[in-house]
């Protein structure tokens, strides 16, 4: 049974260009013959669990993802699991109450060293924008410049920074434009970080989720936040931003997005990295803001999404000898194989990065966009 598994997994893999136990670092090096009858009994979760455990490797893992979902071999793996994780996300609410912070226990309360290890000069974990930049450092302050530039900040405004992360784009606001905000975030670690970082700044760091938010504001944003609102709650999201925002204002939303159909997240990231997340699909967007925003610009920058990854995987390869031990073999291969999907997904552009420039009523004369 195994080796007619073998025999089916080598020539779908051929159809991405990918042999197993060849000599191209694209190539799958199977190290433990379970990896087939695993593959093919779950999908996308059997093959990363398999890397995790070591039963698999390949030379050049994001070259390897992103040949796999060219070919569209993840639609040839569709089991039980997907089912289950596209069914949980279409019907379930996962992004309320409790579940609302799952995601903070599992991923962002993981450790402020792993993160500051691998984002680099700030902890901004979020693509950045390598328009004119070679190098991460410059990608990430070019990002948080762009969305400040979109919001054309002023001196003495007053700005809500929804899902505020470590407060890398308050601080970077307060100091480049003079700006005082407030920032929210369901994660402990990032709001006893942000709160450090932006001491002596007129910068207030709550942890409250989004929705009890009830007050105005110049101008309101998200930086990779929307991707873990979840569909049944894009409307209230977009409601939240409108009743914050002052009717003049402007708002950007810093997004992950998704060319597929709605709630179709991947069973292993879902998971082992962005429990109760959910990408957004255009439609999705475009019906939540209806009667609510004017879209003054909606900007693609997704194949930069690649190009921060990678950088991401190259610091903290360098970083893993000096991290806590806690940090174990099976937790590096995840994380690598997490960054590697993460890199293939927006180089074989599946997902994107979408910039939306929102106005309560349109600006009068129309809207400049920077870029």
């Amino acid at each position: 049974m195994s080796q007619t598994l073998k025999e089916r997994a080598g020539e779908l893999l051929q159809h991405a260009g990918i042999h197993i136990n060849g000599y191209a670092p694209i190539d799958l090096r199977v190290h433990d013959e379970r990896l087939y009858p695993r593959v093919f009994a779950h999908g996308s979760l059997g093959l990363g669990e398999a890397y995790m455990d070591g039963w698999w490797d390949a030379d050049d893992l994001a070259g390897l993802c992103t040949r796999l979902l060219t070919a569209g071999l993840d639609q040839e793996l569709k089991t039980l699991d997907t089912l289950l994780a596209h069914l949980k996300a279409r019907f379930v609410n996962l992004q309320r109450g409790e579940h609302a912070f799952k995601v903070a226990k599992v991923h962002y309360d993981l450790g402020n060293d792993l993160f500051r290890a691998m984002l680099g000069k700030r902890l901004v974990y979020s693509c950045g924008y390598w328009a004119t930049a070679d190098n991460l450092d410059d990608a990430q302050a070019a990002k948080l410049d762009l969305v400040c530039r979109k919001l054309q900040l002023k001196p003495g405004q007053r700005i809500l920074d929804i899902g505020c992360g470590w407060g890398e784009a308050l601080k970077y606001a307060a100091e480049h434009y003079g700006v005082e905000g407030v920032g929210v975030t369901v994660s402990r670690e990032q709001a006893d970080y942000a709160r450090e970082l932006c001491a002596g700044l007129p910068i207030e760091i709550r942890l409250q989720d989004y929705r009890e938010l009830d007050e105005r504001f110049d101008a309101v944003y998200s930086i990779g936040m929307f991707e873990h609102v979840g569909g049944k709650n894009y409307r209230t999201y977009f409601e939240t931003v409108r009743r914050c925002l002052k009717e003049e204002g402007l708002s950007v939303l810093h997004s992950i997005g998704s060319n597929s159909a709605p709630a179709q997240p991947d069973p292993w990231i879902e998971k082992y990295i962005f429990p109760n997340s959910m990408i957004p699909a255009a439609s999705q967007v475009t019906a939540a803001l209806e009667d609510l925003f004017v879209i003054e610009d909606w900007h693609n920058f997704g194949a930069d999404y690649d190009r921060t990854l990678i950088a991401w995987q190259a610091n903290i390869d360098a970083a893993w000898a000096s991290l806590p031990a806690s940090y174990n073999e099976r937790f590096k291969r995840m994380w690598r194989y997490y960054l590697a999907v993460s890199a293939g997904v927006f180089r074989s552009r599946r997902d994107q990065l979408w910039q939306l420039v929102l106005s309560p009523h349109g600006v009068v004369g129309g809207y400049r966009a920077p870029r």
